[in-house]
């Protein structure tokens, strides 16, 4: 299930975040790459009041962030965006606490999830992906131990590492 987010709605459910910061917007994106990543869920995430020149769309993998232009609302794009999907709405979440893209989202048969909800969800996708280990860690056995030991242990002037054959 792939995720419409009103960005701005958002933000200040989360724990540490609120519209006020400069650099609000570049965070959100940073955790909702996290999420992308981790769920293995595509999500476009809108943001209102994008100043001239600033306005479209911008993608990040799994992640599209849409930059509504200053006139216009995050919460009509994502209305506008849930009657171009029709019957394929069934197939999103949309995520805000605002009663009117609710009541839309339902309307056209999208599930929907509280903003403060889905805050609980960025945190336990952050939460995992800082406890996931990027490689895995494989264990030699006892025959190879010891032959790394004899490759490394040589005795003598280091010079004869290099003139061995």
């Amino acid at each position: 299930m792939s995720y419409l987010i009103d960005g701005h709605n958002l933000i200040p459910k989360i724990r540490g975040m609120n519209l006020r910061q400069i650099n609000d917007e570049e965070i959100l994106i940073e955790k909702l790459q996290t999420f992308c990543r981790t769920r293995q869920k595509n999500v476009i995430v809108y943001f209102d009041g994008a100043p001239a020149g600033y306005q479209g769309r911008q993608k990040y993998g799994r992640l599209t962030a849409v930059f509504v232009r200053q006139g216009q609302t995050a919460d009509d794009a994502i209305k506008t965006r849930l009657r171009q999907l029709g019957k394929a709405a069934k197939n999103w979440q949309v995520v805000s606490s605002d009663r009117q893209i609710i009541a839309e989202a339902r309307t056209l048969g999208a599930k929907v999830i509280s903003s403060a909800t889905f805050a609980g969800h960025l945190e336990e996708s952050a939460y995992s992906s800082s406890n996931q280990s990027p490689i895995k860690e494989e264990k030699l056995s006892a025959d190879e131990v010891d032959e790394w030991m004899q490759l490394f242990s040589h005795k003598g002037d280091e010079n004869d590492l290099f003139t061995q054959n």
